[in-house]
């Protein structure tokens, strides 16, 4: 993975707009059945919408009937961090940018086969990224070329 990215609340303020900032700085919830992303059924990536790492192939994307994007397995190993997180009155697993910090969602155990578990995300903490064809150049969700 790449190196470690740290930057401050400004910085990330002016890079990220007030929504992607609450959630993805701040561990704000997009609002249930809300997401730009809970219906994408496209094939690619899910990237973070701080800092573009890779984080889940559409291939482990499932429909959970929760109201956000949930996903049964990261891209690649090491690319989520897991942490404890005791707000609201609940006791759950976060599910965060492991390069950048970014929070992105929760992660349950309540998911299919072969991991049984459910990264439930917030669509702003993602952006999507089609699998490429051979006419155009790739493009994420919000616009951005890789």
């Amino acid at each position: 993975m790449a190196d470690q990215i740290e930057k401050t609340d400004a910085e990330w303020r002016q890079q990220l707009g007030p929504s992607e900032f609450a959630v993805l700085r701040e561990a704000a919830t997009e609002p249930a059945f809300s997401g730009a992303l809970l219906h994408n059924h496209d094939t690619g990536m899910y990237r973070c919408g701080a800092c573009d790492t890779e984080l889940f192939d559409s291939k482990t994307k499932f429909e959970s009937g929760s109201g956000w994007p949930s996903f049964y397995e990261p891209a690649q190993r090491g690319t989520v961090e897991l942490r404890r997180d005791a707000t609201h009155g609940m006791e759950r697993i976060e599910a965060a940018c492991a390069r950048c910090g970014s929070h992105l969602g929760h992660v349950f155990d309540d998911g299919p086969a072969p991991t049984g578990q459910r990264f439930c995300l917030n669509s702003l903490a993602l952006t999507f990224d089609p699998a490429p064809n051979d006419d155009e150049p790739a493009q994420n969700e919000k616009g951005n070329r890789h």
